[in-house]
């Protein structure tokens, strides 16, 4: 992995980390186009996603430190909050730590992924027309968060194992369908990034941190890495959360649906040669036979 893929990965991990459109679909996508899809490469996809968390706790800094002195004054609001992060934390962590390796085998790839973008397009243009025509934006504040809506969003949370679904998508669009406003679902899926993305990216370095290492400049890559999402995600948050007040999540089903259309026509496109050599190299009487 030389510096000039950590960079372009950092970029993509950057943009898309907290935007609605999955992080790790596109470095699946991006990872699979220039050949990098070993144990190693992996484990460098999900480590860069720590320099979007730390984005994030930059970016929300006044409000962690208003939820850390809430908890240590016990102040029933932060408390609440905190609970509300670790119900929705729980079932994704759960799931993934049963399921990661079966979840990778299955999934890692640009056809899962590419289905994966079409049907989360499909599902967010749906919602997002229900609550135009139902005229009912939802409640706002993080103060409406109650255990059973963060345990709807950790629920939702767990369909982002899957590669392409995008874990911003699912707890926004949770959030939405147990009705909280789209600004108070940013917010809280911003919030439930911290503790899940952070504990992703321990445990694939506690499990793979060694392979990561040993690639030619491994800890460079990954430093490069790191700086470039760092910067690229704390600009997308920002303009994303003002964004998503204007506009909801319309535009960015359509370019999921627009992508995975791509991904899946160019992988068609790529398998026709190969089938019609393959039909071409058979005797008759095998084709007969068949």
């Amino acid at each position: 992995m030389n510096w000039h893929n950590a960079v372009l990965l950092g970029i993509l991990e950057g943009l898309t980390e907290f935007l609605p459109v999955s992080s790790t679909g596109h470095l699946i996508l991006l990872g699979d186009h220039l050949g990098a899809n070993d144990e190693a490469s992996k484990t460098l996809d999900v480590v860069i996603q720590l320099g979007a968390v730390l984005a994030v706790v930059v970016y929300f800094r006044a409000r962690l430190a208003r939820l850390l002195r809430g908890l240590l004054a016990r102040e029933p609001e932060q408390i609440a909050l905190a609970k509300a992060v670790l119900i929705a934390f729980i079932p994704a962590a759960v799931l993934g730590l049963l399921f990661h390796k079966k979840i990778e085998e299955a999934l890692f790839a640009p056809r899962p992924v590419a289905a994966a973008l079409i049907v989360g397009g499909v599902v967010m243009i749906g919602i997002e027309l229900q609550r135009k025509r139902a005229g009912n934006p939802g409640e706002d504040g993080l103060a409406a968060v109650t255990p059973k809506r963060a345990f709807g969003v950790g629920l939702a949370q767990c369909v982002s194992l899957w590669p392409g679904s995008s874990r911003s998508m699912t707890t926004i669009v949770g959030a939405q369908l147990g009705g909280l406003s789209t600004a108070a679902a940013a917010d809280f899926s911003f919030l439930l990034a911290i503790p899940t993305l952070g504990a992703a990216t321990v445990y694939k370095l506690l499990k793979g941190g060694r392979a990561l290492f040993a690639l030619p400049g491994g800890a460079s890559s990954l430093a490069v890495g790191l700086v470039v999402s760092f910067v690229v995600a704390l600009i997308v948050i920002a303009a994303f959360l003002r964004y998503l007040k204007r506009f909801g999540l319309l535009p960015f089903g359509v370019y999921r649906i627009v992508l995975g259309v791509i991904v899946l026509a160019t992988l068609g496109a790529a398998a026709a040669p190969v089938k019609a050599a393959d039909g071409a190299a058979r005797p008759a009487v095998s084709a007969v036979a068949e």
